[in-house]
């Protein structure tokens, strides 16, 4: 009943959008319909050994996240899916070629995010063309896994089962922390959420398996992470100002292409066309996980009052960026 009723609810959002509601139903259910439960894996003695061994960590991962992480008991995560292709979806993100904001896509039950997904990487690279014949600065990145936010049981893949364990724990931990706390229609405050508890949840869990010697390489790995996140957030702001300036495109577009040019020399994995698209795929993962951070802190580190205190902002008609920046753990009256 409630594939159902999620069809026909996608289904009632517009026959200009069909074909992409189309490709987006026949991906999820073919999804589902290729996923076993992970003890039939394990109980197959056809089972590679290898994944056998990825399963029974995914499982033990999965039970600390209910117990210890207070994140939803439900059958995400219970079953494994192979894939014919290396992610499941491909993300397209859009942004004015002077403008750092992205383009918003709307959907049921989202709302609107800042990117279109596609079960297709060759669908979504048309995607892609057809924006940037429109002027946009495009996008595309292939992502390993991603949360029906508790509308089906989301299995584990073969996109990232092979990851190593705290890779696997980080990206198991955030996909149900999207299932904990949604703010629809706001991509920023759910993935920074999301990413907060995913480092707050490795950290516990590396703890408690008494792998507490990998935890300096955690916080250098997350050092790294914060200084390349703090090197965005600038880049995007000094372009931010730059858009403002009433000069001539060609002069903008050169120094548009100076300020990223300055970012890439310091980190020359990140592609190289200078792209707003590409920074805001960057920022929607990390511009407020500062602030859920304190937040975190002000709870003591309990992370049911965290939640609590997080679904009050989600709620919120209110600006939460404002309210994560000068709210406490408990709701101010």
């Amino acid at each position: 009943m409630k594939k159902l009723l999620f069809l026909l609810l996608v289904l009632a959002a517009g026959c200009e959008s069909l074909s992409y509601y189309s490709q987006a139903i026949c991906g999820q259910l073919g999804l589902l319909n290729s996923a076993r439960p992970v003890e039939a894996w394990l109980a197959d003695p056809a089972t590679p050994p290898e994944l056998r061994g990825r399963l029974q960590v995914a499982r033990s991962i999965r039970e600390f996240a209910t117990r210890s992480l207070a994140l939803p008991a439900n059958g995400s995560f219970a079953s494994y899916a192979e894939l014919d292709r290396p992610y499941p979806v491909w993300n397209v993100y859009a942004a004015p070629r002077f403008s750092i904001e992205p383009k918003r896509e709307c959907f049921p039950f989202t709302g609107c995010v800042a990117y279109r997904g596609f079960f297709s990487e060759d669908e979504a690279r048309r995607h892609a063309a057809s924006l940037r014949g429109e002027g946009y600065d495009v996008f595309v990145g292939g992502v390993p896994a991603y949360s029906t936010l508790g509308w089906f049981d989301d299995p584990l893949l073969s996109s990232y089962i092979a990851y190593p364990d705290v890779q696997l724990a980080r990206l198991m931990f955030h996909e149900l922390a999207h299932q904990r706390v949604y703010r629809k229609g706001d991509t920023t405050f759910n993935e920074s959420f999301a990413v907060t508890v995913e480092e707050e949840g490795v950290k516990r869990w590396l703890a408690a398996a008494g792998r507490g010697s990998e935890l300096e390489a955690l916080r250098a790995a997350r050092q790294r992470r914060q200084e390349f996140a703090a090197r965005v957030a600038q880049t995007r702001k000094n372009l931010a100002a730059l858009y403002a300036e009433n000069i001539p495109e060609a002069d903008m577009l050169r120094r548009k292409q100076a300020e990223y040019a300055k970012l890439r020399a310091d980190y020359p994995s990140i592609p190289p066309e200078a792209s707003n698209a590409y920074l805001a795929s960057i920022a929607v993962y990390t511009e407020l996980v500062p602030q859920f951070q304190a937040l975190l802190g002000s709870c003591g580190g309990d992370l049911k009052e965290f939640y609590e205190r997080v679904a009050v902002l989600a709620d919120s008609k209110h600006d939460v960026r404002t309210a994560l920046t000068s709210g406490g753990c408990r709701p101010t009256s």
